[in-house]
């Protein structure tokens, strides 16, 4: 008769795979938050200060020694 008690009684799940996928899913909202926030900020300084054009401060290249034509 034990036995039939220790089948039917309820037994407590434990809280640890709940809260273990708790802290994961608020470990990603977290890096995507800081993911999101530094390419709006990128996008922002980009429109407020647009990069010069890149052949405006290189040099244009020497042709090469020796090269045929």
């Amino acid at each position: 008769m034990t036995d039939d008690r220790r089948k039917k009684a309820p037994t407590r799940k434990s809280p640890t795979f709940a809260i273990s996928i708790l802290i994961v899913v608020v470990v990603l909202l977290v890096i995507g938050t800081l993911f999101f926030n530094a390419i709006r900020d990128k996008r922002e300084y980009e429109r407020e200060n647009p990069p010069e054009a890149a052949s405006a401060t290189v040099p244009p290249a020497a042709p090469a020694a020796g090269a045929s034509q």
